[in-house]
């Protein structure tokens, strides 16, 4: 899992390219916390997570039959997929599923938010190129600071939920973290073989879980607007979004690619106000001004130029 010290020294601040796939993946993501509050209020948290990722692992299995390359890629890599379907999917979709059914997105999104910090450690402790540093720390505080202030009377709004929800979003948090340092194995597998081999993996574990809880009865019984809330949930927020993750985490490192979860809140306020006509507060353009400031600390660029 770790490099080699003269590898740790090629690490460097992220490329403008992939500053524009995290800006993209957070705009992507952005969209998720809102298809699964529709979903979740006729579908149950576990059956959520199976319908997420089956639909997306068939469109991925799909894709690859079609443009290639070949899934037998992944053969090898079996049991280390199961364990990355684990941490980056079962484990945390059901948590902050389960925690929505309880808290606001405004909450889930600033428990969220925590995930860069938990990375930072973990990367600190199993691997030499991404060390902890101080403009890492700070500007991670600004952006889960930042998340807090730019989701302002929601969150106030919210801490009233029960703690077993919040400790629920929490967790999913630490899990996304040991996922990150689990794909840092992937290394030289595409993007795309990877996202599959999850998400397959992922449904091979949930087809039985869900069963043994539920039974077939009811499974399909959502209305309309629901399976539309969970095809943009597993095709565009799943499928598509954990191609760019995996060539983020490639391309970037595990702790640059965590910073998505500092641009989801974001991107969610500004979707709404680009496209919903949702006016923009003057706490949320504080928040993002702090997020804003915090994404220009990790970077770090600015300040070596001073």
């Amino acid at each position: 899992m770790t490099m080699t010290a003269g590898a740790a020294a090629m690490r460097g601040p992220m490329t403008i390219k992939d500053w524009a796939q995290l800006l993209l993946l957070g705009a992507i993501w952005g969209g998720s916390f809102f298809f699964a509050r529709i979903a979740v209020s006729e579908i149950h948290p576990l059956a959520l997570v199976l319908f997420r990722v089956a639909i997306a692992a068939a469109a991925l299995q799909l894709y690859l039959a079609v443009r290639g390359p070949s899934f037998s890629l992944a053969f090898p890599r079996a049991g280390l997929f199961f364990l990355l379907a684990l941490s980056n999917n079962v484990i945390p979709f059901s948590l902050i599923f389960a925690g929505q059914t309880e808290l606001g997105a405004g909450v889930a999104s600033v428990l969220n938010a925590t995930t860069p910090f938990w990375t930072l450690v973990l990367a600190n402790a199993l691997t030499a190129d991404e060390k902890l540093s101080w403009n890492k720390l700070v500007g991670i505080a600004l952006g889960v600071a930042g998340t807090a202030v730019m989701i302002g009377p929601g969150l106030l709004a919210g801490l009233g939920g029960p703690v077993w929800a919040k400790f629920a979003l929490i967790g999913a948090s630490v899990s996304y973290a040991v996922a990150l340092m689990i794909a840092r194995r992937f290394k030289g597998v595409p993007s795309p073989v990877i996202a599959t081999g999850q998400l397959t993996a992922s449904t091979i574990i949930m087809i039985p879980v869900v069963l043994l809880t539920y039974g077939p009865a009811g499974l399909f019984s959502a209305s309309p607007p629901v399976w539309a809330a969970v095809l943009g949930l597993a095709l565009l927020s799943t499928a598509f979004a954990y191609i760019l993750y995996f060539n983020l985490v490639a391309s970037a490192g595990a702790t640059n690619a965590s910073l998505v979860t500092l641009i989801v809140p974001l991107s969610a306020v500004l979707l709404g106000f680009l496209f919903l006509g949702e006016r923009l507060q003057l706490f949320e353009m504080g928040g993002m001004a702090l997020i804003g400031l915090g994404l220009i600390t990790i970077d770090g660029r600015l300040f070596g130029r001073w």
